[in-house]
């Protein structure tokens, strides 16, 4: 597993196996919670399998979606060399397992080997530059175009093709995918109502399917 995490993508075999030494399996059932805002970050969680939601609460009790996580993923961003604490919420989507490594114990690790500190922080810069261009591209939209490039990330980062359709396995409701754009459910309603009637878009409780990329892309 931790060869195929990205953050760990340099290191040697040695330097693997000992992050393996530390890493803790875990399992979160669905809609449970993993750690919740503001609290003390004791561990940075990497996805073996399942789905993550990230979110943030505002004073009037509102959620605003982060980033909806997969397997590969590494959670929080903030990783290993920020003391913050953890800077949103997250709540398993479906069942869930990660790898979670505890950060005293990485400290502890990296001073022993520092070549592995070295590795990490320069695939985390570059980790850094590709999450300001996405944030780049998200904010020079409207509301119309928030929801529809929020969509073509979904298919990106979780869709599967059959035939000439996409097909995104995601248990999120409407209200939700408001919440990661910043608008309203009904603003979202209304769009993908046009989407369905147009045959380029469907969606059910569990699955969005992309009936027509190009299109999607075009509208």
């Amino acid at each position: 597993m931790l060869q195929q995490v990205p953050l760990f993508r340099d290191l040697n075999q040695q330097e693997l196996a000992r992050v393996e030494e530390i890493a803790i399996d875990r399992v979160f059932r669905k809609k449970s919670t993993i750690f919740m805002e503001g609290s003390e970050k004791e561990a940075v969680f990497f996805i073996q399998d399942g789905l993550v939601k990230a979110y943030k609460t505002d004073e009037e009790g509102h959620e605003q979606i982060v980033s909806l996580l997969q397997t590969g993923d590494m959670f929080p961003h903030t990783g290993f060399f920020n003391q913050s604490p953890y800077p949103a919420t997250t709540e398993a989507l479906v069942d869930t397992h990660v790898l979670a490594i505890p950060v005293h114990a990485f400290e502890k690790l990296i001073l022993a080997m520092p070549s592995i500190a070295i590795k990490v922080i320069d695939v985390m810069g570059a980790k850094i530059l590709e999450l300001q261009q996405k944030l780049q591209q998200f904010t020079g939209h409207d509301v119309q175009g928030r929801i529809l490039s929020f969509l073509l990330q979904l298919a990106d980062k979780h869709g599967e093709v059959k035939g000439s359709s996409v097909h995104i396995e995601l248990p999120v409701t409407h209200q939700e995918l408001a919440n990661a754009v910043g608008t309203s459910r009904e603003t979202v309603n209304r769009l993908l109502n046009q989407l369905k009637k147009q045959r380029i878009l469907d969606m059910s409780r569990s699955e969005i399917i992309i009936l027509d990329r190009d299109a999607l892309k075009r509208f």
